[in-house]
């Protein structure tokens, strides 16, 4: 029966796997021929590579299908996720463990099949069947997304826990009727933009939804709890609005947010920035850019208040890590109240608070570490403040301090010869890595754009072909770094510019390189990229090593995967009814915890 298999797949893969059209590319004043092909691993199941079986994988029916058309995004069958990596995460004792035993998995890739541990190579999963999403996030045992009506389903063994969940796993509804356009998840909470500017956040975890048996349900007139519809014969599902503390400008509204592992940012339409304190942790290297604020007080009436100072741990203990005696416990979490205070549920905090060093600066666009928080402003600069240790603000080697409380300047343009000026034109992090997108322009007609990271690069998440575990100097990403290729257009030589960055909080990131920005009729797509941690397979070449340079993910037969942009003949909900037809839809590509994901957004 697997030889059979197999040599379906191959046929099936031949009838796909026909090349298209070319464009010149320059890199770095070689002219090459670049195909601008699809591709996806042939094989049929994720326990089949290169045409032989691996008897460390069990077989699994309800695993995904991998194939070539499906990475491409023509699938005679629609549109459908691209997943690969692990579908079982390790994940360290928290939260999680009231839910989950340490030997159970996430099965967020691939929720229907129980036994399938890893997925090798990209394959196509069947559970997001003709669905285009608005926005999608991955956690370690659970998954949200945002589907095209705006409402918010949430899967994974972490979500259900020992609830009843659905037979295959799929995606449940939480939250609907809210517009929501994005979505951003933590350790214990899942926080939610409108389309008006709302922030609303709900429970990561399915049993901390809903109100006990018989418990009396929140007044509803209360601006915090939102009750207003059920799901099946249970309780509402449980929501709260966070709302910044400072007043609006008229028609400003929050448009955009960032999560770290107990912060969040917030971005409004007049570039103000906003900081919102998950966890009691939320500050432990002044990632918040502030110490004081307040939170509902629990042991009160509903409208009072408490003040709370989250100290850093650096500015509480200044020596606690050059002194060899005992010490006492830490008191970077919160003083006065620290014994009492709650931080696992919603009601901790319902405010945002500006950060008090960057008013009057206009920020476009918002970045979050696991400890740390980046802005770029208007102008092309990054301001970088929290966890340093690891370089990962990007301050220099002069910098050695490990905690930075105060918004600093990252400087860019380090190495570049006078009249070169830089400027940042993108930002992204996670974990304990930052990459910045910068252009440079000389005084000459041709811009270079290059990728420069810092942090953790002990895995290879740098993309310098180096495994260096600290990266204070913002570095050149090689491979993706330079690249120029003649515009038909413009008919001369433009620089490629990545199109997106998702950097996972465990150490790989991929990057979707725009390689038909400029190549004219016949442009096939974007190539895709990988680097960094792959002990999991997450970067998807089929290998446990992990790699320190970008690399393009391709089949065996050559054929590059190309995120493709096009028109679905029909997009679906999570309910299997039509959104519309003839929609445009773009592929998107997520790094999550230990696991890849390639899945349609409506463009």
């Amino acid at each position: 029966m697997f030889r059979r298999q197999i040599n379906n797949s191959r046929r099936w893969v031949s009838h796909y796997s026909r090349p298209r059209k070319s464009s010149t590319v320059l890199i770095r004043g070689v002219v090459v021929a670049t195909s601008v092909a699809a591709a996806a691993a042939a094989v049929a199941n994720q326990q089949f590579v290169g045409g032989s079986i691996h008897n460390d994988a069990a077989p699994s029916t309800a695993a995904p299908r991998s194939d070539q058309a499906a990475a491409r995004g023509n699938d005679e069958e629609g549109l459908r996720l691209l997943v690969w990596g692990s579908n079982r995460f390790a994940f360290p004792l928290s939260l999680t463990s009231a839910i989950l035993t340490a030997d159970e998995g996430s099965r967020i890739i691939s929720p229907g099949a129980s036994d399938a541990a890893q997925i090798r190579t990209p394959a196509a999963a069947s559970f997001l069947q003709d669905v285009a999403l608005r926005d999608l996030a991955v956690h370690t045992t659970h998954a949200v997304c945002v589907d095209g009506r705006g409402d918010v389903y949430q899967w994974g063994d972490g979500f259900f826990g020992h609830r009843p969940a659905p037979a295959d796993g799929t995606p449940v509804l939480t939250l609907r009727g809210k517009n929501i356009t994005k979505v951003q998840v933590t350790d214990s909470r899942v926080f939610a933009l409108s389309a008006e500017g709302k922030v609303y956040v709900i429970p990561a975890w399915g049993a901390g939804q809903y109100l006990a048996s018989g418990a009396p349900p929140p007044p509803s007139s209360s601006p915090w709890w939102g009750t207003g519809w059920l799901w099946g014969e249970e309780a509402g599902a449980r929501h709260a609005e966070v709302a910044p503390a400072q007043k609006l400008a008229w028609g400003e509204r929050i448009t955009s947010i960032a999560a770290g592992r107990d912060h969040l940012l917030a971005l409004t339409s007049s570039g103000r920035t906003f900081v919102h304190p998950i966890t009691k942790n939320a500050n432990t290297h002044g990632q918040l850019g502030f110490r004081k604020f307040d939170i509902p007080d629990p042991s009160a009436a509903a409208a009072a208040r408490l003040d709370v100072e989250l100290t850093p741990r650096a500015i509480a203990d200044p020596y606690a890590k050059s002194s060899r005696y005992a010490r006492g416990p830490s008191t970077s979490t919160a003083t006065c109240c620290s014994n009492f205070l709650d931080d696992t549920t919603l009601d901790f905090s319902d405010r945002f608070f500006e950060v008090p060093a960057l008013r009057g600066i206009r920020a476009v666009q918002i970045a979050a570490g696991a400890r740390s928080s980046f802005v770029r402003t208007d102008t092309g600069r990054v301001l970088g403040w929290g966890a340093n240790d690891y370089g990962q603000i990007g301050l220099g080697g002069n910098v050695t301090l490990d905690t930075i409380t105060v918004p600093t300047e990252v400087v860019l343009w380090r190495g570049t010869p006078s009249g070169t000026h830089t400027r940042c034109i993108d930002l992204n992090a996670g974990g304990d890595l930052a990459f910045f997108t910068v252009e440079r322009v000389d005084g000459t007609a041709i811009r270079n754009v290059e990728v420069l990271s810092c942090g953790n690069g002990q895995y290879g998440g740098l993309g310098n072909a180096l495994f260096s575990n600290a990266q204070s100097i913002p570095v050149r990403t090689k491979a993706v770094s330079g690249l120029l290729e003649f515009s038909e257009k413009t008919n001369n030589l433009q620089p490629i510019v990545p199109h997106a960055v998702s950097v996972s909080p465990d150490g790989h990131v991929l990057l979707a390189l725009d390689t038909c920005a400029h190549a004219g009729p016949g442009g096939g797509g974007m190539d895709l990229l990988a680097w960094g941690t792959n002990y999991d397979y997450q970067v998807g070449n089929g290998k446990r090593a992990s790699i320190a340079v970008p690399a393009t993910l391709g089949s065996e037969d050559g054929d590059r995967i190309m995120l493709q942009t096009q028109r679905a003949k029909v997009v679906r909900d999570l309910q299997g009814r039509v959104l519309g037809r003839s929609v445009e839809v773009e592929q998107v590509a997520i790094a999550g915890y230990g696991n890849s994901l390639v899945y349609w957004r409506i463009a």
